[in-house]
């Protein structure tokens, strides 16, 4: 899953695609590169990141998911939102997956939007809100938290007719940096709940911190800790870097 960001304050991207020419370019190489889902948001998660209006969210991202559409007839469009008006509308342009930070918490529509529309959702363990989900790493037992948080969503968007669920166990989401590796070594656990893991670690704060570098050149560390998730069972990789990353599951395939 090749991520585009229309946000002006991503941690690693924030800024570069503004443009059509620039949002058309990146998407076509992460195509050309092997992404099999292009994941398009237009709301910064990052800790701290402010908050935007439904309006301004909606006004970055419509137009950029009308242009992918058109531009790309084969394109399979994942929508980084919370909001359920934004995932609707967003569906009703042809995008065909809806990634949900906050499974469903933060907007008591989003389940039926995504039901109506028939359509997978991917749910993300995260506790509170990006700007404050980082005073949230409280656990009696992370991995046990982390299973009943997803079971309660699941179970919640099954009564609402969701049929496809894919999970995010939510690397810098609501973790510590020991948490955060706590949870890439246990991994494997989340296999009992029979549901495919996507697995989100592109070069964020628990690789450069670890590695006392930068987001800019953490693509090292980013591919290192691929292959780790790919072998505790992750099915998706939601990367910067398509290229790095398809050479990640090429080479986990031969060691399965």
């Amino acid at each position: 899953m090749g991520i585009l960001n229309l946000t002006p304050d991503s941690f690693f991207d924030g800024g570069k695609y503004r443009d059509e020419k620039s949002i058309l370019a990146q998407v076509e190489k992460m195509l050309s590169e092997g992404a099999t889902f292009i994941d398009v948001g237009a709301y910064s998660s990052r800790p701290g990141a402010a908050a935007i209006s439904l309006e301004e969210e909606l006004s970055r991202i419509v137009p950029v998911v009308e242009l992918l559409i058109k531009e790309f007839q084969e394109i399979i469009l994942s929508v980084d939102t919370f909001r359920s008006k934004v995932a609707d509308a967003c569906l009703q342009e042809g995008a065909a997956i809806i990634n949900d930070i906050s499974a469903g918490i933060q907007d008591d529509e989003m389940f039926k939007v995504v039901s109506n529309h028939n359509v997978p959702i991917i749910m993300m363990h995260m506790i509170g809100t990006p700007q404050n989900m980082q005073q949230n790493t409280d656990y009696k037992d992370l991995l046990i938290d982390v299973l009943y948080y997803f079971s309660k969503r699941v179970a919640k968007a099954r009564k609402q007719r969701i049929n496809d669920i894919i999970i995010d166990p939510g690397f810098g989401f609501s973790k510590t940096l020991e948490q955060n590796f706590e949870l890439l070594r246990k991994m494997d656990l989340l296999k009992s709940l029979d549901l495919p893991v996507l697995v989100g670690l592109s070069r964020k704060s628990m690789i450069y911190k670890v590695l006392k570098n930068t987001a800019q050149d953490a693509l090292n560390g980013t591919t290192a800790l691929n292959i780790l998730a790919l072998q505790k069972g992750a099915k998706i990789l939601r990367v910067h870097d398509v290229t790095e990353a398809m050479e990640c599951v090429k080479l986990n395939e031969h060691l399965i």
